[in-house]
């Protein structure tokens, strides 16, 4: 599997939080196909089919990450 680089893993869980603050989700029908599109993108990123999975995924991928750290589980 190819793996993305940490550059762009970061910038895609920012932008994902980001929008996931501002409630994008229940925004303009942009704001939620930018989200969705940003949710596809890390799902593909880190070979898993949830947004949930792939942001532990994506974290775990940077630098700095842990494997016994628990952190990320929470919401």
């Amino acid at each position: 599997m190819l793996m993305a680089h940490p550059a762009v893993l970061r910038n895609l869980i920012e932008q994902y939080e980001t929008l996931r603050v501002l409630h994008a989700e229940a925004g303009s029908p942009q704001a939620r196909r930018r989200m969705d599109d940003i949710a596809y993108t890390l799902c593909v990123s880190t070979g898993t089919r949830d947004i949930d999975a792939a942001l532990i995924a994506a974290r775990h991928q940077l630098p700095g990450a842990r494997p016994q750290d628990d952190s990320l589980l929470a919401a």
